[in-house]
């Protein structure tokens, strides 16, 4: 098997993880590279809120950045990462006691008329979302947008597989009842 030059210059993320333990920030800033966009859609979902996405997710960098020595299992990178942006943004929306509220721009044109069904399923859906607490929204995200699974979910929020399992059909269920999908 013949490895790319490319493939030669990516280091993997063991020893990405490692360099960053050591000082390293380019290492750090090849890891802030591949995850910010995950973070901060993780942390928006949580808060509803770009502002307040943004600043969850550069707290979370610095402390990740302090605490990245205490990864034991660098390939779960990820999922530590989009943990500790769930929880900044669960705290921050707390604190702020933020609940948005989406609406509608109405254009006065008939072409804005017609595709105004589907944007007002997204508000409705956003609506519904806001109305739930941040860390039943943080496990959503980490479902639906971090993709992952039950035992992940589990392992970032210290609550047990099956408990997680039952707690996001729950979640599921009141979001169908709010937008009627009964």
């Amino acid at each position: 098997m013949t490895v790319g030059v490319g493939e030669m210059e990516r280091p993997g993320v063991a020893t990405l993880v490692e360099r960053a333990v050591a000082g390293d920030e380019m290492a750090f800033a090849r890891i802030v590279a591949g995850h910010h966009d995950a973070m901060v859609r993780m942390a928006y979902l949580v808060t509803g809120d770009l502002d307040l996405a943004d600043d969850a997710v550069a707290a979370s960098w610095a402390l990740a950045w302090r605490r990245l020595s205490t990864l034991r299992e660098p390939e779960r990178l990820r999922s530590w990462l989009i943990s500790i942006a769930a929880n900044e943004a669960r705290g921050l929306a707390r604190r702020r006691g933020r609940h948005p509220v989406r609406q509608i721009e109405v254009a006065n044109s008939v072409a804005a008329a017609d595709d105004l069904s589907g944007h007002a399923e997204d508000v409705d859906l956003a609506n519904a979302l806001a109305r739930l607490h941040p860390d039943d929204r943080a496990l959503l995200a980490m479902r639906y947008v971090a993709g992952f699974d039950s035992f992940e979910i589990a392992r970032a929020t210290g609550r047990s597989a099956s408990g997680t399992r039952a707690r996001l059909a729950r979640l599921l269920a009141r979001l169908r009842r709010d937008l009627g999908d009964d």
